[in-house]
């Protein structure tokens, strides 16, 4: 689970998370690329196409300073219930995705992951802070300052044009 600084956090490279085999990632590793927060699902109906569009876009614009983050959440109609290892195996198999999943957390309420807390606090959804659904985006600058925030319905492709102003490439 991602700890949370001890001071205010003023961006998302204030905060430590962990990966699939449970160490520490100082998400200051990030820093100076631009990043696409998601919480993801192995068995929602929305899986395959935001693995498939995620991962178009990871190939497209990993080079040029793209990062997706993904975080694993069994909180919407129990359809992330693996473990991390089967997480993470079902992943990289059957999408072969490269970009790092991270472990499992929470997103809404009492045991929200402090990372979660922080990006749900300037970007509000339909239902307030909360996060509606699998596959909610974060956009998050160079400077690791949340941008935009994208409903769970929201096609990953169509994020292009914001990455792209962000990574600082012509239209």
């Amino acid at each position: 689970m991602a700890t949370q600084p001890t001071n205010h956090p003023n961006s998302v490279y204030d905060f430590n998370v962990k990966d699939t085999k449970g160490d520490d990632v100082d998400l200051v590793t990030y820093k100076g690329k631009v990043l696409v927060i998601v919480n993801v699902a192995s068995k929602c109906g929305m899986t395959n196409s935001n693995y498939v569009e995620l991962n178009q876009l990871y190939e497209k614009y990993k080079d040029k300073g793209l990062e997706i983050l993904a975080f694993p959440c069994n909180q919407f109609g129990e359809e992330e219930p693996g473990s991390n290892d089967q997480i993470k195996e079902f992943v990289c198999t059957r999408f072969k995705s490269e970009f790092p999943i991270f472990d499992k957390i929470e997103v809404n309420g009492d045991n929200s992951a402090p990372l979660y807390k922080f990006l749900k606090s300037g970007k509000w959804g339909i239902f307030g802070d909360d996060i509606q659904w699998n596959f909610a985006k974060f956009l998050v600058d160079k400077d690791g300052q949340v941008v935009d925030r994208y409903y769970p319905t929201t096609s990953p492709l169509s994020l292009e044009r914001d990455i792209r102003k962000l990574l600082g490439l012509s239209e």
